[in-house]
């Protein structure tokens, strides 16, 4: 269970309440399970300590009665400790208070029992573990309590402080605490590495869809519409040679295919923006569509060919597969390129995987793109690249041009 406060947990605060949930990742189970089992081993051997302090009660000669109360709430403050360190770090906050609440509850009974302030020497294992589950400012204010109220006791009864008990109060509880905060700062590292290894994961799947989207949408579309040409020719004529032409135009069409997907998973695939209009010219004639293309793409800046590359293939896809169109019409600038047709405009608010993928690519070259009803009616997309001032709306320049 994640214990967090409200603000961002890869910012420090000292009102912020230690998140163990690394503890309980299953990604990380083994590391962060050997890491646990570490901390609750040296910290469960620095509690056999409390051997040593039970030997002393036992010779202390303060009574039978007093004694076996002292010792068993020297027991039950052990026990107490390993529970804490065990189940505290899944705690909630409320509970975390109260097994702090308890250990120094049961950390101060043979203090008092005795009337001795060098009892107050093993609430070094409380404050520790308040250092673990509770935020800072908390924690340490306690461990400043316990030592001050052990120094004005021991002023208060000898009249003089015995440094050594403090220092060592002062020093098991940091060395305890370093520990902690070792373990805890490892882990959130450990913890952290999985994350960046799954977002990595995450982001190499999505551009593989995104690519074998684009390469086989285009790519079959294309055939598709190939086929079915060959198809009216040899039922409406027979004519051999141009459906073996259309044929051959298919083999080359389906190597072209395989080989992008090859290169996709290889991440080596570079798209032409030339390429992408003489495949947009084929594919259009082969469905009917009188194509209006530029000649060259030779003005539009190099680092946005590809990514207009794509945009093109995209949109002359939706235009084999979705419209009714007769027209297709192609326009590049410097920084932004317009496909628009005539055809019927159906659902234009929708935006399939293809357009939200074209929307990625632009993201990432800090560009944009629109699509949508065409002022003259059919469907228009638009891409630009990073943003210029003044800038003119991509038929207002190229009519200016």
């Amino acid at each position: 269970m994640a214990v967090v406060g409200k603000r961002d947990p890869d910012e420090f605060s000292a009102r912020q309440w230690p998140d163990w949930s690394f503890w309980g990742d299953r990604r990380g189970r083994g590391k962060a399970g050997r890491g646990r089992v570490v901390v609750v081993a040296l910290s469960g051997s620095a509690l056999l300590f409390l051997f040593a302090r039970g030997a002393a009660i036992a010779d202390s000669g303060n009574g039978a009665l007093r004694t076996g109360v002292a010792l068993g709430t020297l027991v039950c403050y052990g026990l107490a400790c390993l529970a804490g360190l065990c189940y505290g770090p899944a705690a909630p906050p409320r509970r975390r208070i109260a097994i702090v609440a308890v250990l120094f509850a049961f950390g101060v009974v043979p203090a008092l029992l005795f009337g001795s302030p060098d009892y107050l020497t093993d609430l070094t294992y409380a404050i520790a573990i308040g250092l673990m589950l509770l935020p800072l400012r908390y924690s340490l204010l306690l461990g400043f309590l316990a030592a001050g109220s052990q120094i004005g006791w021991m002023q208060l009864v000898y009249g003089r402080v015995n440094w050594a008990l403090v220092a060592t109060l002062v020093g098991v509880t940091a060395a305890l605490g370093t520990v902690f905060a070792l373990s805890f700062t490892i882990g959130h590292l450990r913890a952290a590495r999985e994350q960046v290894k799954s977002m990595a994961v995450n982001q190499e799947r999505e551009r593989v869809a995104r690519d074998l989207h684009d390469v086989l949408g285009h790519s079959l579309s294309t055939m598709t519409v190939k086929l079915g040409l060959t198809r009216r020719i040899l039922e409406s004529s027979g004519a051999v040679d141009p459906a073996l032409a259309e044929v051959r135009e298919l083999e080359g069409l389906a190597r072209q295919a395989l080989s992008d997907v090859r290169a996709t998973v290889s991440d080596y695939r570079a798209v032409s923006l030339a390429s992408e209009l003489a495949g947009a010219r084929m594919a259009l004639r082969a469905a009917g569509v009188r194509a209006e293309l530029p000649a060259a793409a030779d003005d539009v800046l190099p680092a946005l060919q590809g990514v207009f590359g794509y945009v093109v293939r995209e949109a002359v896809t939706n235009v084999l597969r979705h419209s009714d169109a007769q027209r297709c019409g192609i326009r590049l600038g410097r920084d932004w390129v317009e496909i628009a047709d005539d055809g019927t405009v159906t659902d234009e608010a929708t935006a399939g995987h293809g357009l939200t993928g074209l929307a990625e690519r632009l993201a990432a070259v800090s560009g944009t793109i629109e699509h949508g009803r065409a002022p003259g009616g059919g469907f228009r997309v638009v891409a630009r690249g990073p943003a210029r001032a003044p800038q003119l709306t991509p038929s207002a320049e190229a009519g200016t041009a």
